[in-house]
């Protein structure tokens, strides 16, 4: 059985799916996506559109909200997920700059005190 998230007033509950699945898909799927997201969930650009001071602000400030305490279960797990996405896509800037600055390591001249 798929969990539900919580139902907005008026409006039937709304249906947890994996993403790329069926309502009989277990927990065992990772990435869920619901039907309907829960007032003040994250709402934003595709992560993977995002530069990387973008991303960052966005995961510290999704950092700050889930530390608050202040939302609903279902928002918070909205906002972790989120926040995955964001750290993910942080992490694949980082790593693309770590390999810019090895390539710039290995293309140096070693008979080159100068550069050091």
């Amino acid at each position: 059985m798929s969990p539900a998230a919580p139902t907005p007033a008026g409006k039937g509950p709304a249906t947890a799916i994996p993403a790329g699945g069926s309502a009989t898909d277990g927990p065992a799927a990772t990435e869920w996506s619901t039907a309907e997201p829960a007032a003040g969930a994250p709402a934003g650009p595709d992560p993977d559109e995002l530069g990387y001071e973008q991303a960052r602000d966005e995961l510290v400030e999704i950092v700050r909200r889930l530390e608050s305490g202040s939302g609903t279960l279902e928002e918070s797990l909205q906002l972790w997920e989120r926040g995955e996405a964001l750290a993910a896509r942080c992490e694949q800037w980082l790593a693309g700059a770590r390999e810019r600055m090895d390539a710039l390591l290995r293309a140096r001249s070693p008979e080159d005190p100068e550069r050091d």
